[in-house]
C-alpha cells in the first residue's frame, strides 16, 4: 500500500511553508523551519547546494554529540539540513538545546507509522525537505563537500545515488566489516548507510516500507519497481565512522537478516557452514585454503576496484574469509529468528527483511489501475 509523504502529510513543525523555502536572498532561521545559517564571524560561506540533508536518528544518549553537531555545523554551510529525531523527549531537549540555530530540527509525524524508526524518520524528512535533492545519511556518516556536490551532480539524471561507504577510522571490527564491503564491490557494488534521491520521485511513488528492516534495499526496490533509475559510482567514497565493539556485535545476526530478503545470497551464506565441516570431517584442510584464497583475491579486486586502494587498508581482503565464515553461522540464526516471528528491533520484532521486487511491481500497478 502506498505512504503518505505528501504535503498534506508533513509534519505541524514547519507550518506555512512553501516548498522552495525562505524567499532567497533572506537568512534562513528557526522561525521558519530551516537552518539559520552560519554563525557571525564565521569565515565565508561557500556557495550552498540546492540540497536537502536528511538524517534520522533516535539515541539513548549524548556520548557523540559534540561531535555530531561540530559535523552539521559544518554541513549546515553547504546545504540545507533537516534532523528527525525519535529520541526519548529529555535527549530530544538536549539536542535541541545544541543544534538551535545549526540545523532544522524535527520530531517524526505521528501520522507516519511502522516499525522501522529509521523509515519513519526518512518519510518525514522527505516529506519536510525543501529542495529536489534529498540526500539520507545515517548518523555515522560524514559527508565531505566534494561527495555532497557529487551526489547532487548524479542526481541531474538519475533517481538515486547509491554511494560507497568507508570505514576511517578502522579499528578491528570495522576491518572485520571491511571484508564485506570488498565482496560486494567485487560482485557489483555495496550498501552504504546513505543514499541520495529525488523528493519528487519519492513522492510520486508513495515512500516507501516502514515495515521492513533492510530499509535501503526496500527504497532503491522501489525506485526501480516504479520506473526509476539508479547510479552506484563505486568511485563516490563517503566517510563512515565505526561503530564501538559491543554494537558490532549486536549487529551481527540483524544484518545476516537482511539476506533473507535476497535468496540467491541467503542460499549461498547458508552453504558456507556445512562446506567447512564437510572439508574438516574429511581432513582436506588444503580444500579451506584455496577457497579462502580464493576469498581474499576476489576481495582485493574489490579493494582495488576505483582507486579503493586509497580508502580501504591494505589488510582489509584478508578479512573477508572471517566475515564469509560469520555470515555463514549468523544466517543459520536469522533463519531461526525468521522461523520464531523475526527479528529482534527496537523492543519490538521485524518479520520482513524487504520485499521482493514482485510484490513492489504489483503495488505500483494496483496504484495505476483506475478503479471500475
Amino acid at each position: 500500500m502506498p505512504f503518505d509523504v505528501s504535503a498534506g502529510g508533513r509534519p505541524a513543525a514547519v507550518p506555512g511553508r512553501a516548498d522552495s523555502g525562505p524567499a532567497a536572498g533572506r537568512p534562513r532561521t528557526l522561525a521558519d523551519g530551516a537552518d539559520a545559517g552560519p554563525a557571525a564571524g564565521a569565515a565565508p560561506a561557500r556557495r550552498r547546494l540546492p540540497v536537502e540533508y536528511v538524517l534520522p536518528l533516535r539515541w539513548s544518549g549524548d556520548a557523540g554529540l559534540a561531535e555530531l553537531t561540530g559535523y552539521l555545523r559544518e554541513l549546515g554551510r553547504l546545504v540545507d539540513v533537516t534532523v528527525v529525531d525519535g529520541s526519548a523527549p529529555e535527549v530530544f531537549a538536549r539536542h535541541a538545546a545544541a543544534w538551535r540555530g545549526v540545523v532544522r530540527h524535527l520530531t517524526p509525524d505521528p501520522a507516519v507509522r511502522g516499525g522501522n524508526g529509521k523509515v519513519v524518520g526518512v518519510l518525514t524528512g522527505v516529506a519536510a525537505a525543501r529542495h529536489e535533492h534529498v540526500v539520507i545519511a545515517d548518523d555515522d556518516v560524514r559527508y565531505d563537500e566534494a561527495g555532497l556536490r557529487a551526489a547532487h551532480r548524479l542526481l541531474g539524471g538519475v533517481d538515486l545515488v547509491r554511494p560507497q561507504n568507508h570505514f576511517d577510522p578502522v579499528p578491528w571490527h570495522a576491518w572485520w566489516d571491511t571484508g564485506r564491503t570488498l565482496l560486494n564491490r567485487a560482485l557489483g557494488a555495496d550498501w552504504p548507510g546513505t543514499l541520495a534521491v529525488r523528493r519528487s520521485t519519492f513522492i510520486a511513488m508513495g515512500g516507501y516500507d516502514p515495515d521492513v528492516l533492510f530499509e535501503n534495499l526496500e527504497l532503491v526496490r522501489t525506485v526501480r519497481a516504479y520506473g526509476g533509475t539508479e547510479a552506484t559510482p563505486p568511485g563516490l567514497y563517503v566517510r563512515r565512522l565505526p561503530p564501538d565493539g559491543a554494537h558490532f556485535r549486536g549487529q551481527r545476526v540483524r544484518q545476516a537478516y537482511d539476506d533473507l530478503a535476497q535468496p540467491a545470497r541467503l542460499a549461498t551464506s547458508l552453504t558456507v557452514l556445512p562446506a567447512v565441516l564437510a572439508a574438516l570431517a574429511a581432513r582436506r584442510p588444503g580444500l579451506l585454503l584455496g577457497a579462502a584464497a580464493a576469498v581474499v583475491a576476489l576481495a582485493e579486486v574489490g579493494r582495488r576496484r576505483a582507486g579503493g586502494a586509497r580508502v580501504f587498508p591494505r589488510t582489509a581482503a584478508l578479512a573477508a574469509p572471517l566475515w564469509l565464515l560469520e555470515r555463514g553461522a549468523c544466517s543459520w540464526l536469522a533463519v531461526a529468528h525468521r522461523v520464531l516471528g523475526g527479528v529482534p528491533y527496537a523492543g519490538a520484532r521485524i518479520t520482513r527483511a524487504a520485499n521482493s521486487p514482485g510484490a513492489l511491481r504489483a503495488r505500483r500497478n494496483a496504484q495505476s489501475t483506475p478503479e471500475a
